[in-house]
């Protein structure tokens, strides 16, 4: 469940991130939609660690994941750039996450 939780959280705070991109540059209602993102992130993150998870693993979870899909979409969505410096910078991201789990795990 802990899990689950987590993943909302990632969701969450990468629509959240998203929307201030759009209310920066002009629409101002958006930020509407960062306030509840933010808020359900939080909400989120917490559940995630009463369900047991541990903070470092979570937030380190949390923060790459957000990074990456943050860059990604932005690509996608804004035509933002994404070089292959960043791509490598995303793979290297997910290893430290996935280094973290697994020294978690011990």
């Amino acid at each position: 469940m802990a899990w689950l939780f987590l993943t909302g959280a990632i969701i969450s705070e990468v629509c959240a991130t998203l929307c201030l991109k759009v209310a920066a540059t002009g629409t101002k209602r958006w930020f509407i939609g960062v306030a509840v993102g933010y808020v359900i992130a939080f909400s989120m993150l917490v559940n995630a660690l009463a369900h047991g998870m541990a903070l470092g693993v979570a937030y380190g979870i949390w923060a790459a994941a957000g990074v990456a899909l943050t860059a990604i979409l932005s690509r996608i969505l804004f035509k933002e750039p994404l070089t292959w410096v960043m791509g490598l910078g995303i793979i290297l991201i997910a290893g430290g996450v996935l280094l973290i789990e697994l020294g978690a795990a011990h």
